[in-house]
């Protein structure tokens, strides 16, 4: 049961009560009627159980983690299941929800095409027939992402060849109306090179064409990573804090 200042209902419900901010516009997906709420300046949202998080929320984080420690209490979310929050403390957490792992990062997105790259062109779509040399490279040099080949989630796979090897990779993961960038990556032995800055200003390029906004995720603490997408562009954020529920 959500106790709350206002109920909503539905996904056109919830985009308006945030605003229509770029990260609700992604979060919600396109073809799914989540409910959430409104509640001392907060929204927030339960998502359907094969989407990924069950659930997020805008705003001040106080209120969300209040209304989520009720839907624990009330045995609508469990262990193991994981949320996606304005960015919050342990501290803040402490006697409301148990976190087994908190991750900041930042919600960053773009509204116009990147500054041209070097060796951009060389960014081309991959097909199923990839999947294994994608999988190899995740396997290498970004063993911890949750974006894989085979995932219902992906849309597209891009990458960067060099000769028959593939040298770096990234996912769009795109749900909901707004360009989605994940899982980017570059071969331990190709770094230092440019083709991080390509891959992304690539792809960045391809999604833009049907978007107004392209987004992408990053932990706060990858500095390298928030210097080059702020040079291409990615100059819009929210903070966030993922809270895995123990």
């Amino acid at each position: 049961m959500i106790i709350a200042d206002q109920v909503l209902a539905g996904r056109d419900a919830l985009l308006a009560a945030a605003g229509h901010h770029p990260y609700a516009r992604h979060a919600l997906w396109r073809g799914h009627e989540p409910r959430g709420w409104r509640r001392d300046g907060t929204v927030g949202w339960l998502l359907p159980p094969e989407q990924g998080p069950a659930g997020g929320a805008l705003g001040p984080p106080g209120p969300a983690v209040d209304v989520f420690a009720g839907l624990v209490t009330a045995g609508e979310l469990r262990a193991g299941q994981w949320l996606h929050l304005p960015r919050t403390t342990r501290e803040e957490l402490a006697g409301r929800l148990t976190a087994a792992r908190l991750d900041d990062w930042d919600f960053l997105w773009t509204t116009a095409p990147p500054p041209p790259q070097p060796e951009e062109e060389r960014v081309v779509r991959l097909t199923e027939a990839d999947h294994p040399a994608l999988a190899e490279l995740i396997d290498e040099s970004f063993p911890t992402t949750t974006s894989r080949p085979g995932d219902p989630r992906i849309v597209d796979w891009y990458g960067i060849r060099d000769g028959d090897r593939l040298v770096a990779c990234g996912a769009d993961r795109t749900r909901g109306d707004v360009g989605f960038l994940a899982g980017l990556t570059v071969a331990a032995d190709r770094r230092g090179r440019g083709l991080g800055a390509a891959l992304t200003a690539g792809m960045t390029r391809a999604l833009s064409a049907r978007y107004d906004h392209v987004a992408l995720g990053v932990y706060t603490d990858n500095v390298g990573a928030l210097r080059l997408y702020r040079r291409l562009g990615y100059t819009g954020s929210a903070a966030r804090s993922s809270v895995h529920l123990g």
